[in-house]
């Protein structure tokens, strides 16, 4: 008999975190409960409390599941559109109907507790990690300056977005995406991202 790759805690996990990401997209954080995810999944509620403890330990373990994932980061052989590319997959996502709830859900638990800002910012640095081919060719190609700090430019070309959604709680557009992303190439060519 061929052993089952995971097992049965694996593949309770699997049902908890997906669970949870549909629970976030129906209900949002201040909906999201441990009876819910219980019932969803068909996980008992008792090992839900054990193995998570708290709606923010779901969303800490959704958030790891994640950033696992990969993030289509655009190759176009310019640095300006690929950073445009990069900003519009962030407004897009938020945008989108099921995945925005949650990326929106993810951010304001990252607000209530520390599991969930410790899953998040491990999150944005998988995020970075995965971004940076796009500032190494760009410097490279003579784009940017030496030493551009890769982790630094992504952050700066995606943050209008999140000001935005988050803080003016504005609607973000296509043209504020274009524009955030040539605000920060800007910084990057004039050297002022330089590590």
């Amino acid at each position: 008999m061929e052993a089952r790759p995971g097992g049965r805690s694996a593949r309770v996990r699997d049902a908890v975190r997906q669970a949870t990401l549909v629970e976030l997209a129906e209900n949002g954080y201040g909906g999201l409960t441990m009876e819910g995810v219980a019932s969803r999944s068909g996980v008992h509620k008792t090992t839900v409390y054990r193995r998570w403890g708290s709606p923010e330990g779901l969303i800490a373990d959704a958030l790891e599941l994640a950033g696992s994932e990969p993030w289509p980061i655009p190759d176009t052989g310019s640095l300006r559109d690929d950073l445009r590319g990069i900003v519009e997959l962030v407004r897009s996502g938020f945008a989108d109907p099921v995945a925005g709830p949650i990326a929106s859900a993810f951010v304001s638990a990252a607000v209530q507790g520390s599991g969930p800002a410790q899953a998040l910012h491990a999150f944005f640095a998988s995020r970075h990690e995965q971004a940076a081919p796009v500032v190494e060719r760009a410097i490279a190609r003579g784009e940017v300056p030496p030493g551009t700090d890769a982790a630094e430019l992504i952050r700066l070309a995606v943050s209008p977005v999140y000001y935005r959604l988050f803080i003016t709680h504005e609607p973000v557009t296509e043209r504020d995406a274009e524009r955030a992303a040539d605000a920060a190439l800007a910084a990057a060519r004039a050297g002022v991202l330089r590590e």
